[in-house]
């Protein structure tokens, strides 16, 4: 069998690796395209778009793979529908499990849905409601809905209680063989899509599906590739699994990118990644916001977190990536409208353009404007203000959100607060504090 890619001619399938290689699981290409032949009737190619904003700003050419456009607005639907469609009639009686922070719900309901497959979903509490109810949407009646626990892990470990216990059969969302065949079709697309040589690839990471499928697919028809895996800085468990050298599980994670948000990644995935990615990158949640509103604000775009996730480590790789060819992978657009301030304060923080502080006001006439007039720069705007005056103390606590034009104003802005003995608290610098009281 021959492979043939615009980007690299042909290729004897008989020079790829093996399907187990140097010890450790490798998927096939043969394996990757039957399963593009298995998605074909559900799932449609998406667009390699070259983005002209990015592409000037990094002075590269860079493109975007456009998996926020799938039915299920992510590439989750590839892996579930492979691995559910590979079911036997026996296994498939049954009925299925499944654990998810939302997009492996809505492939997996689709899948049931489209296959006639009873299936149970698990979900965490925290799960934006845009994604609970467009997984309702696409299972109908054919899938029950358990919201349990406030991470994806827990999720998860309930729901393998719950597949133990009614003997079904569980769709693991990374670590599974068809699952990652399935995600893996998002590479051979890529590359059947392009018309140059590719010279990097930067892969939104969370349990490792698309990143180990994908990057399987690279090395093996396009082995120059420079691959980066990217994390959130708040869950980075591909990361620190690499710096341990074994599948370690994190204590804590923010999941606000919640498409990635996971303690563990799997152990194929783990063994794939290791082997095959560069390295991975972390970028903070405030740079992935600031992604996001740029995407809508340039090109239309809506993109959740973990589908902005990849296009914002580019800044880390500006100097590499000049003149070069490079694809981020867009994964999911499946972003809840009313988190839209949370995505906006969050990318204004990260840009240090949004300050927080307890001002102390004295208790006399004239106080606030005074800080008004004398505190306050030409291009300061106060977009947040809580007070309550204390008749009996000298000075009353005020909650102050100050937003800048520029960065630079932050340090003349603390200098004539303290001038002025109006300090109390920098919040920006207290998070707990901060979190509790904005």
């Amino acid at each position: 069998m021959e492979v043939e890619l615009r980007t690299n001619g042909k290729i004897d399938s008989n020079e790829l690796p093996p399907r187990w290689a140097g010890g450790f699981y490798l998927p096939e290409i043969s394996a990757v395209q039957s399963a593009q032949l298995n998605l074909k009737s559900v799932v449609k190619p998406t667009p390699l778009q070259y983005n002209a904003f990015y592409s000037e700003l990094f002075g590269a050419n860079i493109y975007f793979k456009r998996e926020d456009l799938q039915i299920v607005r992510s590439y989750k639907i590839r892996g579930a529908y492979n691995k559910i469609s590979s079911l036997n009639p026996e296994e498939a009686s049954r009925g299925i499990v499944c654990a998810s922070a939302g997009n492996h719900a809505q492939g997996v309901a689709f899948a049931c849905a489209a296959l006639g497959i009873k299936g149970t979903i698990f979900m965490p509490v925290t799960t934006p409601a845009q994604k609970i109810n467009r997984v309702k949407n696409f299972g109908k009646d054919k899938i029950e809905l358990v919201l349990v626990g406030d991470t994806f892990d827990e999720a998860f470990q309930n729901a393998q209680r719950f597949c133990q216990e009614q003997q079904s059969v569980f769709i693991h969302p990374f670590d599974d063989e068809k699952v990652i065949e399935g995600q893996a079709t998002v590479g051979l697309e890529i590359l059947q899509s392009a018309d140059n040589q590719i010279d990097y690839l930067f892969l939104p990471v969370g349990g490792g599906g698309l990143s180990s499928g994908v990057s399987a697919v690279f090395k093996a028809l396009s082995p120059h590739t420079q691959i980066i895996g990217v994390e959130p800085t708040g869950a980075p468990a591909m990361y620190e699994a690499l710096k341990a050298g074994e599948v370690v599980t994190l204590e804590k994670i923010d999941t606000f990118a919640d498409g990635v948000a996971v303690k563990k990644v799997g152990n194929l995935n783990f063994e794939i990644c290791k082997n095959l990615l560069r390295e991975v990158a972390l970028v903070p949640e405030g740079k992935i916001c600031e992604v996001m509103l740029e995407l809508y604000d340039k090109d239309a775009i809506v993109a959740e977190p973990a589908g902005a996730l990849s296009i914002g480590a580019l800044s880390q790789y500006k100097d590499e990536i000049k003149g070069k060819n490079v694809v981020c992978v867009v994964s999911g657009g499946n972003n809840d409208i009313t988190r839209t301030e949370e995505i906006r304060k969050r990318a204004l923080l990260y840009q240090n353009l949004k300050h927080y502080f307890i001002i102390k006001f004295p208790q006399r006439a004239g106080a606030l404007k005074e800080f008004v007039t004398q505190i306050l720069g030409p291009n300061d705007d106060i977009v947040h203000f809580e007070y309550v005056k204390k008749n009996n103390q000298e000075k009353g606590p005020a909650l102050i959100g100050i937003e800048l034009k520029n960065p630079n104003d932050l340090e003349p802005l603390l200098d004539r607060i303290k001038a002025h003995n109006f300090m109390g608290e920098y919040l920006n610098e207290k998070l707990d504090l901060f979190d509790f009281l904005v």
